[in-house]
């Protein structure tokens, strides 16, 4: 497993995306596409394909406890079911990290779609994690339709059970994590600042940065943004950030789980 400090990347699926890349990504340029394939050539299907790593990364606490970002794919009867990868491995994956679910003390979901909160909660209807808080930005809750599977299945057994923590803006989780509001690509997207003293600090970018054509040029937007001019300030932010702190970016969807905030 690749990791950065105490920060672990954990692979819960890889799977083709539902259209090809350059649909999901209109205002890219040829030159971009070019430069995109020779950074990250993993992603790169046949026919224009747009082949996904669908990740997780759990973060060291003291006391041997773990922080999980993002919850993955999850199992078969996921509710990203119809277009994930299902199942994903993240289970089997704790187990070979030595992690248990117990072991994990918060879950920090960055945005509720169905490929980041897939484990959130068993197909019981119970908490995957029983011992976590569960985080999430209100305006991702607020923001959810009637009919989104993600309300029924994710957000109201966690809400039922205690275990769901609504938060606004930028907020300290505990030493060296904060939460970083970067809306755009949805109403309540957040990243999280890890930081590591003696070691190199870690944003974790959540589908703030989803493609290597956005990482080569963070102005291309995305077809899935809520709000493409928002989701390119929060990226550009993210990015300027992460490059002062001499920081690193641990990716969702990237081929590689970490990489420089500028492309060398």
């Amino acid at each position: 497993m690749e990791r950065v400090g105490g920060v672990m990347a954990l692979l819960d699926a890889r799977g083709d995306f539902f259209e090809p890349a350059r649909t999901a990504f209109p205002g890219a340029s040829e030159a971009d596409w070019v430069r995109a394939a020779a950074l990250d050539p993993a992603t790169v299907g046949p026919d224009g394909g747009w082949r996904l790593p669908f990740r997780c990364f759990a973060v060291a606490r003291p006391g041997g406890r773990w922080v999980l970002v993002d919850a993955g794919v999850g199992p078969a009867d996921a509710p990203g079911a119809a277009w994930c990868p299902v199942p994903g491995r993240l289970p089997g994956l704790l187990d070979e990290a030595g992690i248990g679910v117990t072991d994990v003390e918060t879950v920090v979901l960055t945005h509720l779609h169905t490929d980041h909160v897939g484990w959130s909660v068993s197909s019981a209807g119970q908490p995957f994690f029983p011992a976590a808080r569960y985080v999430v930005q209100r305006a991702e809750t607020e923001a959810l339709g009637p009919a989104d599977p993600v309300r029924e299945r994710v957000v109201a057994p966690l809400r039922a059970a205690g275990q769901l923590q609504e938060v606004t803006g930028r907020h300290r989780l505990g030493p060296g994590l904060t939460l970083l509001p970067t809306p755009g690509h949805t109403p309540g997207h957040q990243s999280v600042l890890v930081e590591q003293p003696g070691g190199r600090d870690v944003v974790v970018t959540g589908d703030v940065l989803v493609h290597a054509v956005q990482w080569h040029d963070p102005a291309v937007g995305y077809a899935h943004e809520v709000d493409r001019a928002a989701a390119r300030a929060s990226r550009e932010r993210v990015v300027a950030e992460a490059a002062e702190r001499g920081a690193v970016l641990a990716t969702a969807h990237l081929g590689p789980a970490f990489v420089p905030p500028v492309p060398a």
